[in-house]
């Protein structure tokens, strides 16, 4: 069982410079939230409650006004400082004391997630044992991506950066379940030629073993990366559409909370007090009468 997630928040976010020159990118708003609720969501919709956020060096203050510890999610959250960018593995090196024994998710700090049954995958994915899972979605120009191709039994059989050639048009997301052997895995990775050790190779050290295995966010389902301005106003965009159409919010970390039976009422007024007057305090205030626990 996956009891415990990584956020990696870290990144220069270069591509929305100037913008990220005072503030970390995974702080700038998607719409009515802060990037940073998105992933968070995802892994308390997944039932994680220990939760590590890794972020740049001198701005974990910036985080903290935002996100102090959880407690009022019901959560643990706790935060480690990168002091440069190494790559997605170094994610498990930083957190090798955060993860202990235990088997952990990964998700990047800037990718969006949204689907109908996103939350059953989720639980799916969280029940791994051994070996790594990673969740896939279907892309129309693969060669922008790093791409998996798969058999009938959903194992990972071939993995490529950025193909110039078809492989496959299963793209790999940011989302990745692991057993606890990651954490040796990603101490033995060499860098690559850009100096960072890489997520692919980490990937292929659980291939070789033919423990690499997928899972899908399909069809109807939604995977937007933030990695520039354009596609923050994208993911902005749909966000604004899904809201004000139904009315519900996306990413509502304490709903999430309190339909996981993690808070009671009176933290969510607790919340509506930290927030202040808002649109996000209004709709925790007008919307409790639609979370049944």
């Amino acid at each position: 069982m996956i009891k415990k997630g990584i956020i990696l928040a870290g990144g220069m976010g270069t591509r929305m410079s100037p913008l990220t020159k005072a503030v970390n990118k995974q702080l700038l708003p998607i719409y009515d939230k802060p990037l940073i609720f998105y992933p968070l969501s995802i892994l308390m919709l997944a039932k994680i409650k220990d939760i590590l956020i890794i972020v740049n060096k001198g701005q974990l203050d910036q985080y903290k006004k935002i996100i102090p510890n959880g407690k009022n999610l019901g959560i643990n959250i706790t935060y480690k400082e990168q002091p440069s960018p190494k790559g997605l593995p170094d994610a498990f090196i930083l957190g090798e004391k955060f993860i202990g024994k235990s088997n952990v998710a990964l998700i990047l700090g800037d990718n969006f997630f949204y689907g109908q049954n996103l939350t059953e995958k989720l639980l799916n994915c969280t029940k791994l044992t051994s070996g790594a899972k990673v969740l896939l979605h279907k892309v129309t120009k693969p060669e922008l991506y790093g791409v998996a191709k798969v058999d009938a039994k959903n194992r990972i059989k071939d993995i490529k950066e950025k193909p110039k050639k078809f492989l496959s048009d299963l793209a790999i997301t940011g989302l990745y379940f692991f057993d606890n052997k990651v954490v040796k895995y990603a101490k033995n990775l060499k860098p690559s030629k850009r100096g960072e050790i890489e997520i692919v190779d980490l990937l292929n050290k659980y291939k070789k073993t033919n423990n690499l295995y997928a899972d899908f966010i399909g069809r109807g389902g939604a995977w937007l990366d933030t990695g520039s301005i354009e596609d923050f106003y994208k993911t902005s965009a749909f966000v604004s559409a899904i809201e004000n159409r139904q009315g519900l919010k996306i990413a509502c970390l304490e709903e999430i909370a309190f339909l996981n039976k993690w808070v009671s009422k009176k933290e969510i007024n607790n919340s509506v007090k930290f927030y202040g007057r808002c649109e996000y305090s209004n709709y925790l205030k007008n919307n409790k009468r639609y979370w049944i626990c």
